[in-house]
């Protein structure tokens, strides 16, 4: 059997195992070494092939497409440094828990170090932040070794999906000439009539003695928070609000948490504890007796030292799998539990609560009135940063998904996503909480046909505008917001800020760019609204519109930090009047 038809038997066996282990979605970014792969992908009838030239893009967008369809997505690239520019990508697949399936090509072992051109070390190349890594044979078409292909493709894609879902990362070594030959007979060879590692993976669930251990434990308290972080089991939300109504306990729900949107019922829901949180004499006199978690921890800081604060109470983190984020550092009973079936369980436990109502009350009334402060429009003229998140959420159509980027734009819809019958997926980068890949990973999400809102900033929009090829290569239909304050808008609200002599420079950043430029130079709309009935009018327009749209609102970042100073002013005011 001569090289060319081992090469392309044992790349064929491969692709078709990865088809049969349910992979529908690769993102190739081309090259030459990656030939086989790329070829025989794009030949596969049932795989989806996407063409993403920038490889930090491509690995961002095939993680936003991850991140949304819940399933492994495969990328595919050359050797050398294009392999190193899925890194960050392959990071942030890490601590969020995304599964992506990294192939790269490399050089035969007799074309490594010597000097061969686009030949680096690709043995481990992501260090331990893939969950495997493999270096595959090179290619042989004797029957173990196409059985050998089939098995490494499954473990990849059982590998990727199970459990914390990640990254695993596959090396393959390809001799010159790369070219395979589709005309041979049985080109896809013995498929199974199920996958070659066929997988039946159950829940974790407490048995019945730590079940109630639990809850008696729980029910000799009286003054009790459930927090719900950044997490994406669909199952949730209805779960933990049935558990809140039992207990009648407040829920405080991240952004990120899939709690504040849906039919679910929210009365129970406070979404405004982050600025409920930022008052220290507020927190001091909101002592719980104990916070179960779900989630990760949340996006607010103002929570983070509440918690930190009452280091001395009973804590608890539910994990569906594994793991531990508990980044206050704080004493914690980890639970390691399927989220949704632990709260209807407990829901369902004999003993009746005997939960404080007035600690209810108070925190119902505190969120109300936060929430007044909010939602009040008191700009005259320019759009503030947060009343432009307030419309964006009042704007977004039910069953679509909201993509928001790190930094302000985050915290701003923390603070203005209220609660919503909408039916709303709310996406983000917040493994590693960079603001890199952002455009490429909300087109990813965008990806799978359903309407995508995606609101950054101006740093973040800069950072990735390379992924806006991939909005007209296959037009893509994506609302992006772009706040531009003309630089990194956060770091006004840090303790930087009050070094002038360097502040504009280190931190600030202005970029004094023309975005529209940028989006009619990859064929979008643009529109830049001036008030708040223009950025709703925008907004409408543009989830009418096929292919990319972008809604630039310019902001001044002083007279941004001083309004939201106002607002956080006038909530404690209020608030301490509802504690005194």
């Amino acid at each position: 059997m001569n090289h060319t038809e081992n090469l392309t038997r044992y790349t064929a066996n491969f692709v078709d195992e990865l088809a049969a282990s349910d992979l529908t979605d690769v993102v190739i970014s081309p090259g030459s070494r990656s030939t086989p792969l790329a070829l025989t992908i794009a030949e596969h009838s049932d795989l989806y092939e996407r063409i993403v030239i920038d490889e930090r893009s491509a690995a961002f967008f095939a993680l936003g497409m991850a991140k949304k369809q819940k399933k492994a997505v495969a990328l595919v690239c050359s050797s050398g440094t294009a392999a190193a520019n899925y890194f960050p990508a392959v990071i942030e697949a890490y601590y969020s828990r995304t599964p992506l399936i990294v192939l790269t090509a490399d050089r035969p072992p007799e074309l490594r170090d010597i000097g061969a051109p686009q030949a680096i070390d690709q043995i481990k190349l992501y260090g331990d932040y893939p969950k495997w890594f493999h270096e595959m044979a090179l290619p042989e078409a004797g029957d173990d070794m196409l059985l050998y292909a089939r098995a490494k493709a499954s473990q990849a894609v059982n590998t990727a999906n199970e459990g914390n879902s990640g990254a695993v990362h596959l090396n393959f070594p390809f001799r010159e000439p790369l070219i395979p030959d589709f005309s041979l007979e049985n080109l896809w060879g013995k498929r199974s009539n199920k996958p070659f590692y066929a997988k039946t993976e159950g829940k974790r669930r407490l048995d019945e003695d730590q079940l109630q251990r639990l809850h008696a434990e729980l029910m000799s308290f009286r003054k009790g928070l459930i927090v719900c972080g950044p997490q994406t089991d669909p199952e949730l939300a209805a779960a933990v609000t049935e558990l809140a109504e039992m207990w009648q306990t407040p829920i405080l729900a991240d952004p990120l948490s899939q709690v504040r949107a849906g039919e679910h019922r929210k009365d129970l829901v406070i979404e405004s504890y982050d600025a409920i949180l930022r008052s220290e004499n507020i927190r001091a006199q909101l002592k719980p007796d104990f916070i179960i978690r779900f989630g990760a921890m949340p996006v607010s800081k103002p929570y983070l030292f509440y918690v930190k604060e009452n280091s001395d109470i009973a804590q608890f983190v539910v994990e569906n799998i594994a793991g531990y984020r508990e980044p206050a550092g704080n004493e914690t009973e980890m639970i390691y539990a399927d989220s949704a079936k632990l709260c209807n369980d407990l829901a369902h436990c004999e003993a009746p609560a005997a939960f404080d109502v007035e600690w209810l009350q108070t925190w119902q009334k505190m969120n109300q009135a936060a929430k007044n402060h909010l939602l009040e429009s008191d700009s005259q003229n320019a759009i503030t940063e947060g009343e432009t998140v307030r419309c964006l959420t009042e704007a977004v159509p039910d069953k679509s998904s909201i993509y928001v980027g790190n930094s302000m734009s985050v915290r701003d819809l923390d603070t203005f996503f209220m609660t919503t019958p909408k039916s709303i997926d709310v996406l983000s980068n917040r493994g590693a909480n960079g603001i890199d890949g952002m455009i490429s990973s909300g087109l990813g999400a965008a990806a799978t046909g359903e309407a995508t809102t995606l609101l950054l900033g101006d740093l973040s929009f800069f950072h990735d505008m390379n992924g806006l090829l991939t909005a007209k290569h296959y037009t893509l239909n994506i609302t992006i917001v772009v706040i531009n304050n003309n630089g990194g808008g956060i770091f006004s609200f840090l303790p930087q800020v009050n070094h002038k002599a360097h502040f504009e420079a280190l931190f600030g950043t202005p970029l004094d760019i023309d975005i529209e430029d940028a989006v009619k130079m990859y064929g979008g709309t643009y529109q830049q609204p001036g008030d708040e009935t223009e950025l709703k009018t925008a907004l409408n327009e543009s989830y009418q519109y096929k292919g990319l749209s972008v809604v630039e609102v310019k902001t001044d970042r002083s007279e941004n930090l001083n309004w939201h100073h106002e607002k956080w002013r006038q909530i404690e005011t209020s608030l301490l009047t509802h504690l005194s």
